[in-house]
């Protein structure tokens, strides 16, 4: 391997020399170049003359001894360019580069789970430094991996990138909007990126400053082999295969739970039924990742998951460590910097004792700016001033020589103590310690590490952590709702330094979220997440726009650990939006976010099944080295400092029963089952005791709707009705809202409409509007209001709802003889009239007649015509008779918003019913599949009739599905939470 010295001249004329280091993934072996300025050597303010120069770990650069001259003070070895010549580096003939050739192609098949997936290189884009493509079914993946020529400014973070990207061809579509073609990544792009990122981060190696970036594709989509799992595992691939330095090979797999039986990477079919979703990352040797969401699964459960994800990934990554031999290129080791090794020493005696005592500072801010203070005086020192170490300074004086060279040849002069080497007199001077200088870049990397292990420290040997705490100990909880009066739901939930404040809003299908994807069927979410995390809640300043990515991640994990306990949309009808806004951060805001999010839910009115709390963990893996006996420590609920010093930052979601939601990130080499089981069971406990803080929530949540939340009634018809209620283009529908004012109407063509509104009358009216269109004449209904169409000799036709009409003849018009009808009616009159017969083809057959005071009560015309009318009025109730016991057996929904749209349910505004049984709400609600709602009149005081049906407008308040004695406005009165 070559040895390395670069040396450059600075712009105050010194050399400028920065370690290079070669390190090899297994060994960790380094050649170290320290850092070297003349300066250091020629500070002294006597004359000092050297032959050679010592460079520390690195060849001896001489000088060029010419006879009859004098170097002094080393004035002339700054300008000189020889010596920039002779420091630069002549690698070895066995590591000479040689130019970079194509790979050739090569496939290989490897299994996974019940089927294998394809692995092809070399067949496309040989210009990268890594390609492949990934083949399952027929979903093909393209992952490409290239590094820039020229490394970036050493950072502790590793440059790297990367942007997943699905095409829409790739399903034979094209993008609906106005530009056709791929734009900004979505929402679902964006985790898919994080799920790359997140397992790859930890296995590159430290000190590697080239800007990498992975790119992928999907190429071609076959609905059913999901390519999420296959570009975590293509993206493994082509890095391995590339020349970037990287510890291990990783791969991804899905493992789904259907009944008892786990699958890995099952199909999108086969996840419908499926109790776990479940994406895992790793080495042959540990776990490096895992992300996933479940309904109530236990730990129990979810380690059998994890063991078998392990296995799968284990066989994967041995069949790409034969293909890395075949076809990978050699890794840029010799591009590796990293800080030189006694920099650490002295960083540690420089700021130990008050490093020691800013991390013991529990408040984040007067600790953090304990630490800049702190870190600003190790650079002052190391970079300006120059340091020397306090062990060289009391050791013994070394001695160097001073070389003089006599002016004249023939005059040899030797004093007592000097040595005689003819021309060249050789005396020993003592020499004092040198200052030693170090880059900027280099301090600051060493500071932030032996901050880290310092913090590490405190916590193995001392037990306690930065705020006093113990390992299993949790900050503490408090939690308000209903702070701003105007949202619908809204709750502040604080957990120490952490703190969210999250926001419900109601609305109709309106407001859902439209996803665009691969697959042609349009899909809505009836409830999303937003997290958003300003720099004002860490005390910063920077720039405000779009939200990141960690935002989108973070977000849909809240979102998906609630998920769960939401009703269903039968029960509750309503799109939900959260929104989490952090407002303080110091460690798990996405967890605050969940226990946040539940709260304000509750606050809102969402009938939720149970209540949810998150929790985050951490670990130090390695405790031996700080004086434990090197167990795994697991710490509970985890601040921002031990999230950065720490090897772990595990996130668990769920209530007492199981878990959620879950997400795993491991910035060591991976962890094993045993661990991870420790961490499960710690956070249960952490949970339990979150929910308990959560329930001595004050003010508590409402559990009711605000008044302040829309209206949604939800009415069911036949579904060859739903066109009268839409119109042709739609017309009828928005005329509806235009004329009552509603907000939107919404049918399906399963025969539900759903209708919201902001306030009680205009849902009233469109409620009337639409039953008036969908409404199934029963014998024996009285409709008021009526308006005369047409008039014949024979009688006139009344329209007793939109495109509805019934003949009321002539000897039904009056009850004294009339010869024509015109001589008391003309068209456009305003009528009521009951419905006495239905004929075989549906005609309706009316009589205004029946609605009028009769002149003679003791004829005994008039007496048979009674005696019709109660006949008539006893046929009308076999109906409900038959309904109710029909309804018996589905069952009541009394806590939903469904109105099914019952000839009484919907008759109560706007008809009258001469039949006793209908005054009896139970056998009102039992009407079959002829549902309706009749035409809102103003009621007539006439005489039977009114007086026959007063009994049912007292019970027709408890059919309507609004509440009247709260102000919150359900569908049902208050909502019920579980």
């Amino acid at each position: 391997m070559a040895r390395i010295v670069a040396a450059t001249t600075s712009p105050n004329g010194c050399f400028d020399t920065r370690p290079f280091r070669s390190q090899t993934p297994n060994s960790q072996n380094f050649k170290i170049v320290s850092h070297f300025s003349p300066l250091n050597y020629f500070s002294s303010t006597r004359k000092t003359h050297s032959s050679a120069l010592l460079v520390p770990n690195s060849r001896v650069i001489k000088t060029s001894r010419a006879r009859k001259r004098r170097i002094k003070g080393g004035k002339n070895f700054l300008n000189r360019p020889a010596i920039g010549a002779s420091l630069t580096t002549q690698p070895d003939s066995d590591t000479q580069e040689t130019p970079r050739q194509p790979s050739a192609p090569y496939s290989v098949k490897i299994p996974v789970g019940d089927r294998h997936i394809l692995v092809e290189t070399g067949h496309m884009g040989r210009q990268a430094s890594g390609a492949v493509t990934v083949t399952d079914g027929e979903t093909i993946i393209y992952t490409t991996v290239c590094l820039s020529d020229v490394p970036s400014e050493p950072s502790d973070f590793f440059p790297l990138s990367v942007n997943y990207q699905e095409r829409f061809s790739a399903a034979g579509r094209t993008s609906g909007g106005f530009f056709k073609r791929e734009g900004r990544t979505k929402d679902h792009e964006v985790l898919i990126c994080r799920l790359i990122d997140r397992p790859l981060r930890p296995t590159m190696i430290q000190g590697f400053y080239h800007e990498t970036q992975i790119l992928s594709w999907v190429l071609s989509y076959d609905g059913l082999h999901p390519p999420d799992s296959l570009a975590v595992t293509a993206a493994g691939i082509a890095v391995a295969l590339s020349e970037v330095p990287n510890s291990k090979a990783i791969a991804g797999v899905r493992i789904g739970l259907i009944g008892d039986k786990f699958i890995v990477n099952p199909t999108t079919k086969e996840m419908e039924d499926s109790k776990l979703d479940l994406l895992l990352a790793g080495t042959d040797s540990g776990i490096l990742m895992i992300e996933g969401y479940c309904d109530f699964l236990p730990e129990e459960k979810l380690l059998q998951a994890v063991e078998v994800g392990q296995d799968a990934v284990r066989a994967i990554c041995k069949e790409m460590d034969a293909l890395v031999k075949k076809c990978g290129k050699p890794k840029m080791l010799d591009a590796i910097k990293l800080p030189p090794p006694d920099l650490y020493k002295h960083v540690e005696e420089i700021a130990g004792d008050e490093l020691v005592e800013a991390l013991q500072i529990k408040n984040k801010i007067p600790r953090r700016k304990a630490l800049s203070s702190l870190e600003a005086k190790v650079l002052s020192i190391l970079t300006e001033k120059g340091f020397v170490s306090q062990m060289e300074a009391v050791a013994p004086t070394e001695t160097v020589t001073d070389l003089v060279e006599d002016e004249e040849e023939d005059e040899e002069v030797v004093v007592d103590g000097e040595v005689d080497e003819g021309d060249v007199h050789i005396k020993p001077v003592p020499r004092k310690p040198i200052p030693l200088l170090f880059s900027e870049v280099d301090v600051k990397l060493v500071f932030k590490e032996v901050s880290s292990k310092f913090l590490r420290k405190r916590i193995v040997e001392g037990g306690k952590r930065s705020d006093g705490r113990t390992f299993e100990e949790l900050r503490p909880i408090n939690s308000r709702c209903g702070l701003l009066p105007r949202a619908h739901g809204s709750a502040l939930f604080t957990r120490g330094e952490t703190q969210s404040l999250a926001v419900v809003t109601l609305g109709d299908k309106q407001m859902a979220q439209r996803l665009d994807n691969l697959v042609d069927e349009d899909e809505f979410k009836r409830f999303y997440l937003q997290y958003s995390f300003p720099l004002s809640c860490v005390g910063e300043v920077g720039r405000a726009g779009a939200p990141s990515r960690r935002e989108i991640g973070h977000g849909m994990l809240a979102e998906r650990a609630l998920e769960p306990v939401l009703p269903s949309e039968d029960d509750f009808p309503y799109t939900i939006r959260v929104e989490s806004t952090i407002t303080e951060s110091n460690g798990s805001s996405s967890m605050a976010s969940v226990c946040g999010g539940c709260l304000a839910l509750q606050d809102a009115g969402v009938p939720l099944k149970c209540s949810i709390a998150g929790i985050a963990m951490g670990m130090v893996l390695d405790t031996k080295e700080f004086g434990g006996d090197g167990t795994p420590l697991i710490l509970s609920d985890i601040t921002g400092s031990e999230d950065a010093s720490g090897d772990m930052d595990f996130k668990v979601a769920g209530n007492d029963d199981g878990i959620t939601a879950f997400q795993m990130d491991i910035k060591v080499g991976g962890i094993t089952l045993p661990v991870m089981k420790q961490a499960l069971l710690q956070a249960r406990e952490g949970r339990k005791h979150i929910l308990a803080e959560m329930s001595k929530c004050y003010p508590p949540p409402s559990k009711r709707l605000s008044k302040y939340a829309p209206l949604i009634h939800v009415i069911k018809v036949k579904p060859d009705k739903i066109n009268l209620i839409i119109g042709s283009g739609g017309k009828k529908v928005k005329s509806i809202i235009e004329e009552t004012g509603v907000e939107s109407i919404e049918t399906q063509v399963d025969g539900i409409v759903k209708i919201t509104a902001k306030d009680l009358l205009s849902l009233e009216k469109s409620k009337a509007i639409i039953s008036n269109l969908t409404m199934v004449p029963t014998v024996g209904d009285i409709y008021r209001n009526c308006e005369i169409k047409s008039i014949a000799p024979y009688g006139v036709f009344i329209e007793i709802s939109p495109g509805r009409e019934g003949l009321c003849h002539i000897s039904e018009l009056s009850t004294n003889w009339l010869a024509k009808a015109e001589d008391v009616f003309n068209v456009g009159d305003r009528v009521d009239v009951k419905l006495i017969e239905i004929n075989e083809k549906g005609q309706l057959r009316l009589s205004h007649r029946a609605l009028l005071p009769d002149p003679n009560p003791e004829k005994q015309n008039t007496k048979q015509r009674t005696g019709n009318l109660v006949k008539e009025g006893s046929i009308s109730q076999k109906a409900p008779e038959k309904g109710k016991q029909k309804k018996a057996s589905s069952g009541s929904k009394d806590a939903t918003s469904i109105e099914n749209a019952e000839p009484t349910e919907e008759k109560s505004p706007t008809i009258e019913l001469t039949s006793p049984s209908k005054s009896n709400p139970s056998e009102a609600d039992a009407l079959t599949e002829d549902k309706f709602v009749k035409k809102l009149v103003i009621p007539a005081k006439d005489g039977p009739a009114t007086n026959k049906d007063r009994p049912k407008k007292s019970s027709n308040k408890s059919a309507i599905n609004i509440s009247n004695k709260s102000e919150s406005a359900v569908v049902n009165g208050e909502a019920k939470i579980g």
